[in-house]
């Protein structure tokens, strides 16, 4: 299985997904995959905006606490509140169920810094 070609990807390992000027954002199959078991999300505040590679939210793990960072600048207008007491979603389906959050774009030019699929799978080193 590859990554989704739907999407683009940082380098950091966040994903995101555009419709119209909304991305909804979440972390990749890899990133999950080296955290291991995911036990607590900590996520953005609705309304609040950050810049591209601001850390605005937090995964913890078994392993590790790791920020999660946007991969584009803009105010956040959701957030993924089936993640709460659900939290393993992000390691069982981390490209659907398990997004993170949706920001509102405000440089939708940004997305061409983020690599598509095939140059991430390249960068990981690995295909799920």
């Amino acid at each position: 299985m590859a990554y989704p070609s739907d999407r683009k990807y940082s380098a950091d390992h966040e994903w995101i997904v555009v419709s119209g000027n909304v991305g909804t954002v979440g972390i990749t199959h890899h990133a999950q995959d080296a955290l291991g078991e995911i036990v607590h999300v900590e996520l953005p505040s609705v309304g609040k905006a950050f810049k591209k590679g601001d850390s605005v939210a937090e995964v913890e793990s078994v392993k590790a606490v790791s920020g999660v960072y946007t991969p584009v600048s803009g105010k956040i207008v959701a957030v993924n509140d089936g993640l709460d007491g659900n939290e393993g979603s992000v390691n069982s389906d981390p490209h659907a169920s398990g997004w993170l959050f949706k920001v509102e774009l405000s440089n939708p030019g940004e997305l061409d810094a983020l690599m598509d699929s095939a140059a991430y799978t390249a960068h990981a080193g690995d295909d799920f």
